[in-house]
């Protein structure tokens, strides 16, 4: 990934985030049964500092993988201490410079009886047939994408300013895979529309997660540390797993306790759907659409629940809005008004009055004050409880 767009789209998001080994660990637990003779690749993944390398790697034989392959863009900000070695035959090389690792065994070379961190080294440094170099390692590069065809699994943490990009071809070379997103892309148009058709599904870790950032990552007021040893670190609360994988927890029915009335859940404006502000709250007899928080996608069942639609104004959705304001209006604090945005693109549900601060809208030449909601996901139980 060393093209000049890239690069310039890194430098903007900050998005080089590092993933550390125990989130991974607590991932790919459950998807073990997918890797046998499988070839993984971890494509924006440089194996001197990527704790995925670290992972297939150290587990290339209890998987029963058949290749691996690991790819970087033209090194790292981050210095890996774990396989810091020397190029070898790459020393003229500049000293960033994008190369793919390829392993097909993973044995005790060392003879300690254990297969660890000093075989994989050991191989890296010995066998001139793994390493080579690349000549972007831009994952969209042609002989970048030569080697996503032969792979069957794709797991790795891709730039987030790039997500959407990298799913679509993920989607577009039909290749299994597992990656990290925020939990804001199921509200990308193009990835809510594989999750709703279930070709996308999340994975079972989702909320906070803290990353290792480069030493140039600038220091925020919140979520953000140094360590001890001054590696700087940022965590994020809305990280969750995207993946095609088949896992126990999707097919888990969530336990509804709550039934609805009137009152407890009002109807939108602008929905024919009643508005559930918390997941917990979905009621268990309502069989019309309902709008959930984003966070639903955690506990979505396919065979539980219908997705049908988003709260974005989206006629391609089953569950469209009935009705399309004018003039927004924000009132302010002061009491003062400014225009304001997302008329058409959120739920809103109706007033008794104009609080100060919400946000109203002439429609039709009335004033009516509404409170737009956060996106919501619609949906519709596939087996109310009859009551």
């Amino acid at each position: 990934m060393a093209n000049k767009n890239l690069n310039n789209a890194k430098i903007a998001k900050k998005d080089e985030f590092y993933t550390q080994l125990t989130d991974i660990e607590r991932e790919l637990q459950h998807y073990w049964q997918h890797f046998k003779d499988k070839v993984v690749l971890c494509n924006c993944d440089d194996p001197y500092e990527s704790n995925f390398f670290k992972y297939f790697a150290l587990r290339f034989n209890q998987l029963g993988l058949k290749k691996l392959i690991c790819t970087c863009y033209n090194g790292s900000p981050v210095q890996g201490n774990e396989l810091m070695i020397d190029f070898g035959d790459f020393s003229d090389e500049p000293k960033k410079i994008a190369y793919k690792v390829e392993i097909t065994e993973v044995k005790d070379l060392n003879g300690d009886g254990a297969v660890d961190l000093s075989d994989v080294r050991y191989l890296l440094q010995n066998d001139k047939n793994v390493l080579s170099t690349l000549k972007t390692g831009d994952f969209r590069d042609p002989e970048c994408i030569e080697l996503l065809k032969q792979a069957d699994i794709v797991v790795t943490n891709p730039p987030f300013s790039l997500f959407r990009e990298y799913i679509g071809q993920l989607m577009k070379y039909e290749k299994k895979f597992l990656i990290i997103g925020s939990q804001n892309n199921v509200t990308y148009k193009e990835v809510f529309q594989l999750i709703m058709e279930n070709k996308v599904w999340l994975g079972y870790k989702s909320g906070d997660m803290a990353f290792k950032v480069p030493n140039d990552y600038e220091a925020r007021e919140t979520r953000y540390w140094e360590d001890e040893t001054g590696q700087k670190w940022r965590s994020l609360g809305n990280i969750c797993w995207f993946t095609n994988l088949d896992h126990n927890k999707r097919h888990e029915e969530l336990d509804l306790v709550c039934h609805y009335t009137p009152e407890e859940y009002p109807e939108y404006d602008n929905y024919e759907a009643i508005n559930v502000n918390k997941v917990d709250d979905i009621p268990s007899d309502y069989e019309k659409v309902m709008g959930v928080p984003i966070t639903f996608f955690d506990k979505y069942n396919p065979n539980q629940f219908e997705i049908l639609g988003m709260t974005t104004g989206r006629d391609e959705f089953i569950a469209r809005p009935i009705k399309r304001y004018i003039n927004p209006i924000q009132v302010n604090k002061d009491g003062s008004t400014t225009n304001g945005s997302k008329a058409n693109t959120r739920a809103t549900l109706l007033l008794p009055g104009i609080p100060s601060g919400r946000i109203y809208y002439t429609a039709d030449n009335s004033e009516r004050p509404f409170e737009i909601l956060y996106a919501r996901i619609l949906i519709r139980n596939k087996h109310p409880q009859k009551i």
